[in-house]
């Protein structure tokens, strides 16, 4: 090790990257996790890029492409279920948790502590103390927050920076390859299959299994569907459980109310293509994600740094989540590597990743507008299915757009 201790505050996939690669260069780490359960049964669906892997591979943890399920095509539906468009399009889809648990397995116990909730920091000269819950405190020369949309270090680092609400939700569904009726299988499962009601996106894709299994049979199916939602009159009733509770803006998928969700299952009938309709119908807990973006002033002061959903959080739409994350880490270390100073290398840091990042999350927006002018009140609101397989995720291509643009 160099002597040099790095300080993580969240202990997701973003600050394992980092602490992966920090460890790769000689560091020394501390990764914080405010959760004191493990994170694998966390997240959904990923899409999955060529610098994912490499990046993963730098750690040296040797995941490729077949640790996912690969699909030949972007599909889209019509209203009665016949394919309106389809583009070839080759890619792998992963599971978030196909990423977790080899990142966290790959770091030794000593270097993760759960259920530690940060609180505030006293940076000094030479080096920084993360203060937590209770009194602990934690030294360290660097201190990186990769805790989420509802960072504590952002606060301190990007005050002003607070998540904007996009107008819409997206509701969430997984079903397992085995329940799937054998004539949507054969039609969909091989394919990113997309509706266009009008205002609205749905979207399904296979993924691995239960602890990363890719056999068949054994797989799951995920599905996404954005829709508008009032974020004062309709999104409180959404979060209200059966005993009146409002949760605030977001709520646990098994308090979700019976009567939401046959809901949901009814407008699903009404107007998706019936393939689509019966993938809903079958899904025995949908969830709740509310859409929101984030754009920091600045991602990197003095001996601190952001990086992750801490720093930036784009709309799905751009499906860049984990590798962007993956690629904030990356840098970050570079920028440690090449430059002996911690606060010039955090300053470097800043400066790159932001112009990415901002860039980033502006081109989300563009993909997200349909949706949003229908939150606003538009009447109609119609998308052109060529144009949303061309350009939805833009695999392999739309960081570089992004980065190019900024």
């Amino acid at each position: 090790m160099s002597g040099r201790r790095a300080l993580i505050i969240g202990g997701s996939v973003g600050g394992l990257f980092a602490a992966g690669l920090l460890r790769a260069a000689g560091w020394d780490v501390g990764v914080f996790e405010r959760s004191a359960e493990d994170l694998a049964e966390r997240g959904a669906g990923i899409g999955t890029r060529d610098d994912l892997f490499r990046i993963l591979r730098r750690i040296g943890i040797a995941l490729d492409p077949s640790a996912g399920v690969r699909v030949k095509s972007r599909l889209c539906l019509d209203r009665d279920g016949a394919v309106s468009c389809e583009r070839v399009v080759p890619a792998t889809n992963s599971a978030w948790d196909r990423i977790y648990r080899p990142l966290k397995d790959a770091l030794p116990p000593r270097c993760y502590h759960a259920g530690m909730k940060f609180e505030s920091f006293d940076e000094t000269a030479d080096g920084i103390v993360a203060v937590f819950a209770g009194g602990r405190r934690e030294a360290g020369d660097i201190l990186i927050g990769a805790d989420g949309l509802s960072s504590t270090l952002r606060r301190h680092l990007s005050p002003a920076a607070e998540p904007c609400y996009a107008g819409y939700v997206g509701w969430r569904g997984v079903i397992e390859e085995s329940r799937l009726p054998p004539d949507i299988h054969a039609q969909l499962f091989e394919h990113f299959t997309f509706g266009l009601p009008d205002g609205e996106l749905f979207l399904c894709l296979p993924m691995p299994g239960r602890h990363a299994d890719t056999s068949v049979g054994q797989r799951r199916f995920h599905w996404v569907w954005f829709r508008a939602v009032d974020f004062a009159r309709e999104l409180p009733a959404l979060c209200t459980d059966a005993t009146g509770h409002c949760h605030g803006t977001t709520i646990p998928a098994p308090l979700i109310r019976a009567a939401v969700i046959d809901e949901i299952k009814s407008h699903a009938a009404e107007i998706l293509a019936p393939q689509l309709a019966r993938i809903v119908a079958l899904t025995a807990q949908p969830l709740l994600q509310p859409i929101y973006d984030l754009a920091s002033a600045s991602i990197g002061r003095g001996r601190t740094a952001l990086l992750g959903d801490a720093a930036f959080v784009a709309r799905p739409h751009v499906g860049t989540g984990v590798t962007k994350a993956a690629l904030d880490a990356e840098c970050l270390a570079d920028a440690l590597a090449a430059e002996p100073d911690p606060v010039a290398a955090i300053a470097s840091y800043d400066r790159e990743r932001r112009a990415f990042g901002s860039a980033l999350v502006a081109r989300s927006r563009e993909l997200g507008a349909y949706l949003e002018a229908r939150a606003q009140g538009a009447a109609s609101v119609q998308q052109e299915p060529a144009t949303v397989l061309r350009e939805y995720g833009a695999a392999g291509t739309l960081a570089d757009q992004a980065y190019a643009a900024s």
